[in-house]
């Protein structure tokens, strides 16, 4: 785990990136299984979904430097 953690602190934008490819395939892949629209508007759900995702996982990712700082300051006081 802590080789992963340490791959993502140094490349944080292709972590992300890598994310935001894989969720619009992902959407793709299910908007063609599940439902028949045409390929314009797959794509743009696709890149909605993508969009979402993204935004929850840089939520995820302040909120858990703000946690790491927060600790390093608690610990630097005791």
């Amino acid at each position: 785990m802590e080789a992963i953690q340490s791959w993502v602190a140094e490349h944080k934008l292709k972590a992300i990136g890598a994310i935001w490819v894989s969720g619009i395939g992902a959407s793709l892949a299910y908007s063609r299984a599940r439902t028949p629209l045409k390929p314009s508007l797959r794509l743009i759900h696709a890149r909605m979904h993508a969009q979402a995702l993204t935004l929850v996982v840089l939520s995820g990712a302040a909120a858990y430097h703000y946690y790491e700082k927060h600790e390093a300051d608690r610990r630097k006081e005791n």
